[in-house]
Formats: C-alpha cells, structure tokens, sequence
C-alpha cells in the first residue's frame, strides 16, 4: 500500500509547468531573433542594437561587412561591393530595386528591406516559416529582455511582408502596366517563340525597330511569347557586368567598371521611383534645401521623350534618392562621359525605360559617368569635380 502511494505521489506532475530558461536558451532565442531581425534595421537602428550586448555586436558587424560587400542584395547577376578608403563610412543605404516602379504603390510596402547574410533563410526557424504573429513576439522579446527597441515605434512596418522578401517587388514593377483593348487582351506583343538575329541588321521579330539613332530601342515586352532567353531582351536580363562602388573625397561614391567594357555594351538601367511632376517638384523642394545645409544630393532625374510629331514630349520623373539600384552612385562628367543613354521600350509596356550603355571601350578601375544635362539656372548650384577639360565647375540644374 505504502509503494503504490508512493509511486503515485511520484507519477505527479511537479507543481512548476514552466522551468526558468536558461542562459543557454535565452541566447540561443537571442541569436534566432537577431539574425530574422537586425538585417532589417537601418544603420542607425543597428548602431544602436549593436552597444546593448556582445552578441548582439558581433551580430550587427558581420551585417555591415556583408551590405559592404552586396549593395545589390541578391537582385542582379553579380554582387556589387562597395569600397571605402577614405573614412569609416562602410556603404551607402537605401532600398534596392533592378528596375523602376511606380511611386503611388510603393510607399507604403518599401519602407524597409533585408538587407544581411542569407544564412538565416536556412535556419529551421527562418523568416520564410514564422507568421508575422511570431516574428513580432520575437522583436517584443529581444526589447524587453535587452532593452534595445530594434524596431521604431513610428515606423509603419508591414510585419507580413518581412516573410515574402524580395519577390513582392514583381508587382510594382512598371513593365506590368501594359496597353490593353476594351476585352483586357494586350494589344501588341510577338508570337515568336525564339526571337532571333537574320543578319544585314535585320532583326527576325516584329518587335524590333530601327530608332537607335533617336535614342530609342525597342525590346519584347510583357505581352510577347518569348522568354527572357530572348535575344530581344538584353536590358531586361539584369546586370551582368562587374561594377563596384568607391568613394570620392569631393564627389562622394561613384560607379566604377570592374573589368573591361566594350563599345556599345549594356551596363544598367537607371531604376527608382515614378513620379508625377508634382510630386517631383515637392520633393526636389526637399532635396535642394537638404543639400543646402550640407546634406545628402538628390537622385532625382527627369528625362523628356520627343514625340514624333515634334510638337509635344513625354515627361519622365525617375527618383532613386531613397529607392533604386546602383545607377544612382553614377557622377556626371561635363565632356559627357564614356555612357550613353537609351529610351528602352518593351513591347505593350506605357513608359520607357532608361539604360546606360558603353559609349567607348571602358578600362577596369576606371569611373562610369554621363552628361546630366547642359542647363545650369542656378549660378550658385552645387561644385563639380568631374575632373574633365572642359568642367564648367559647376553641376547641370534646370527648374523642376
């Protein structure tokens, strides 16, 4: 009788459920949380995470060596790192696109992007299996039990979305805006299942236009039935040269070639954010008296396509001051540098897109630039270092 009580008294659950975590598994939840959160933070934000412990630092400087060396974060062909001698400023910041959206529908999903090493995507627990349930738990435990706040509370930040990453961006991007007719049926576009060269500059694809020599080129589009494989579609492929990004004493950071680029080879897109001319010029407002107090330059550029009838032009408004790709780094040069540009036009596509090509053979090491423009209303405006000949010392302005 006293063995049965006493084997029942030891079949008895322990009065505590719950046992103290050790410290062990607090930091093993503190790594866990720190590799799902911090690549999301802005370097503000990770200075501040990285003082609150030592696990938290060695965390937060890996980040930073990392966004050193892939400004363009797994979107093109070829990582782009940045290179500093200067100071200890190790990049630039700001939210990566390969290729330009509209302004109106990314305001609100592109306040932040992962921005770290990939690692942590195969982790059991990564970003892609947590629900946003979690991954706030995680972020609410890191501020309570370290005393850092990671994330602002004035920032509006879409937890839902840190779980889909990068592939949301496919939906802002403006080559899905396309001409339709009345039944939502796109009204140009090839059936050509390859689109190929025949030679004597005839190319074997409707799609194909001699406007070169207007500054025009015309690619497969959204509409069309081939592939990206298709030989009409070079600019749309990414960037598939070697580039780097080196900072200036007197212009800041620069695009520069990593290898040697041919004559007439495509380097990149000039991507960012579409504006109507309003919202253009209140921004442009912002900029200028930013950079009249020492701040930051914009990457505000505004491009007008000539219509055939030479009576009117097509105004495009392209930011990547805070949203864009690496074609923001490139520096204007007054002899007009070694790029061209190209008004690049994909088939059932409304607007334009703008492309850099090689406008004679580039060396490795040497800077990539292009005229900005050849208006200066403002006597007063901004130095420039271009270094050439025939600087006039100072940059292009025009009024917005």
């Amino acid at each position: 009788m006293n063995n049965t009580h006493h084997q029942k008294m030891c079949e008895q659950p322990p009065r505590h459920r719950h046992k103290k975590t050790t410290d062990e598994e607090k930091q093993s939840r503190l790594c866990l949380c720190a590799h799902l959160i911090l690549p999301w933070l802005t370097p503000l934000e990770l200075a501040n995470a990285s003082l609150t412990c030592k696990t938290l630092l060695k965390i937060s400087k890996s980040i930073t060596n990392h966004r050193s060396l892939h400004a363009s974060r797994s979107f093109e062909n070829l990582p782009i790192p940045f290179h500093n001698t200067l100071d200890n400023i190790p990049y630039a910041y700001f939210i990566y696109i390969p290729s330009q959206i509209i302004a109106s529908s990314s305001s609100h999903s592109l306040q932040r992007q992962f921005w770290g090493p990939s690692s942590a995507a195969r982790e059991p627990y990564s970003a892609t299996q947590l629900d946003p349930e979690s991954v706030g738990r995680l972020i609410q435990e890191i501020g309570n039990n370290y005393g850092s706040e990671l994330v602002s509370a004035n920032d509006d930040v879409d937890l839902g979305s840190m779980s889909r990453g990068p592939s949301r961006l496919s939906q802002l991007y403006v080559d899905s805006v396309c001409v339709v007719d009345e039944s939502d049926e796109t009204m140009s576009g090839c059936e050509c299942e390859e689109c190929f060269d025949m030679g004597d500059e005839i190319f074997g694809c409707p799609c194909f236009s001699e406007l070169e020599k207007l500054g025009i080129v015309s690619e497969c589009g959204p509409s069309c039935e081939c592939g990206l494989g298709c030989g009409n579609r070079l600019t749309q492929r990414g960037i598939s040269v070697r580039l780097k990004i080196m900072r200036d004493v007197n212009k800041g950071w620069g695009l520069f070639a990593d290898q040697l680029l041919r004559q007439g080879q495509f380097v990149c897109e000039y991507a960012g954010e579409l504006l109507t001319t309003k919202e253009a010029r209140r921004r442009q407002q912002i900029y200028d008296e930013i950079a009249s107090h020492g701040g930051i330059s914009s990457a505000l550029l505004v491009i007008r396509e000539h219509l055939p009838s030479g009576k009117a032009c097509l105004r495009i408004n392209i930011d990547a001051t805070r949203v864009g790709n690496v074609a923001r780094f490139i520096n204007h040069s007054c002899d007009g540098g070694n790029l061209s540009t190209m008004l690049v036009r994909s088939s059932g596509a409304v607007l334009p897109r703008l492309c850099f090509f090689a406008s004679k053979d580039i060396k490795e090491g040497e800077e990539l630039n292009f005229s900005y423009g050849e208006i200066r209303v403002r006597s007063k405006g901004l130095p420039c270092f271009c270094g050439s000949s025939c600087c006039f010392g100072i940059l292009p302005s025009e009024h917005t």
